[in-house]
């Protein structure tokens, strides 16, 4: 099978643009053909004074992504495009162009932009779905939701509601992937159609092998930014004292704040790691005896969890979202009140002195990624996802403008 790649990548990379690495890879490895259309956002950069107003309207229609996308259709004949991020640069556009060339698309959902346009369900801290079921997003412009800025979000705003009007979504997607059963029941809750919404959640490229201690730490590992809920885990551990040591592994714009915090509160147990190598990632975890996930939004499908359970950690994580599905309270790991640090701190400190019911967990959540996210078990997921959606390509009503669907 030869598949056709699609991504716009982050400024900054982020987990979506290691999902599209590991699933290319995974395609090669077994034989098939993988050709990557890509932009990236770095373009921004280099747009002068009259760029924003350029992007706002390629984030709905972007001619020269679909112009480049039907070339390389022409050229490739690929079987399926598989998209992921199209945002903001390569625009729903490229759908059309596949649909002209009569390329079936899948369309991961790794986030939840087309029901928000921030695609985080969150707004100063805590979890809103005011925009869930608006053609147009009104309350999210209202309120500046994507970057803090209005304009910004009117531009995410204006791409949805006009796609919604053209029938884009239900029209020229042959099959969405929802990361999980609950991503799921909220993309069909925001209007996509529920028989075209396959699961498949993301997987470890490689077993790292199960840890061999009960553990000297609890972790955190992720990005240092609001939505992952460092502030509750900060003041969480200001409540523990210096019981149990805890390593933050990680970067972003919180970086320096949590630094300034943590002397001020003076938790001389918690040690900031700073940014890892992927490579170190396994050795921090086999060390550790428990995960902690505090994240305060929905979360797509955290790959972190995945990677925990492939080493046999348990995880302590929000009752919220994903989280909530993936990490089975008493099972693979613990739930705690999303925000509440006197919750969070009491499940830590339960952990810490059970370690006996914490390796019972540790090898439950190693059996469920021997069950759910091992790379043999995705590909197969993959490969039946793109065999569905070949096989209902002719009931796809492509609709194409007058004139084909590139200018």
């Amino acid at each position: 099978m030869r598949v056709l790649l699609v991504h716009n990548f982050y400024q900054q990379a982020g987990g979506e643009d290691g999902v599209v690495a590991a699933e290319r890879a995974l395609l090669i490895g077994h034989g098939h053909g993988a050709v990557t259309y890509q932009r990236s956002n770095d373009e921004l950069k280099e747009r002068g004074v009259f760029g924003g107003v350029a992007t706002g309207v390629e984030t709905t229609w972007s001619a020269r992504s679909c112009r480049e996308i039907r070339t390389l259709l022409r050229k490739e004949k690929p079987d399926v495009a598989h998209f992921h991020n199209t945002f903001p640069l390569i625009s729903p556009s490229a759908y059309f162009a596949c649909a002209e060339a009569g390329v079936p698309v899948v369309q991961t959902l790794h986030n939840y932009r087309l029901l928000c346009p921030a695609a985080t369900f969150l707004r100063d801290g805590k979890v809103c779905e005011e925009c869930l079921g608006w053609s147009v997003p009104w309350p999210g412009v209202f309120h500046g939701c994507y970057r803090g800025s209005r304009a910004a979000t009117a531009a995410a705003g204006v791409m949805l509601g006009v796609h919604r009007t053209m029938g884009t979504w239900r029209e020229k997607v042959g099959v969405y992937i929802a990361l999980t059963e609950f991503a799921r029941h909220k993309f069909v809750e925001g209007g996509l159609p529920a028989e075209r919404i396959a699961v498949k959640p993301n997987f470890v490229s490689s077993d790292p092998g199960t840890k061999r201690s009960a553990g000297e730490y609890a972790l955190y590992l992720g990005r240092l930014s609001e939505e992952k809920g460092l502030r509750v885990l900060l003041e969480a551990w200001g409540r523990l004292g210096e019981r149990i040591p805890l390593r933050i592994a990680g970067d972003g714009p919180l970086s320096g704040e949590l630094v300034r915090e943590s002397e001020m509160i003076g938790l001389d147990g918690v040690e900031l790691v700073g940014r890892v190598d992927e490579g170190e990632v396994g050795g921090l975890m086999q060390g550790a005896r428990f995960l902690v996930f505090p994240s305060v939004w929905f979360e797509g499908f955290p790959l972190t969890i995945a990677e925990a359970f492939a080493c046999g950690l348990p995880v302590i994580a929000s009752r919220l979202g994903s989280m909530a599905e993936i990490v089975q309270d008493r099972m693979t790991g613990l739930h705690f009140e999303a925000g509440n640090a006197g919750d969070l701190a009491a499940k830590v400190e339960w952990a810490w002195s059970h370690p006996e019911e914490m390796e019972r967990m540790g090898k439950a959540a190693r059996g469920e990624y021997e069950a759910k996210y091992t790379a043999e078990k995705n590909y197969g997921m993959l490969m039946e996802i793109y065999e569905r959606a070949l096989a209902a390509a002719h009931s796809v009503r492509h609709l194409v403008p007058r004139g084909g669907a590139c200018p």
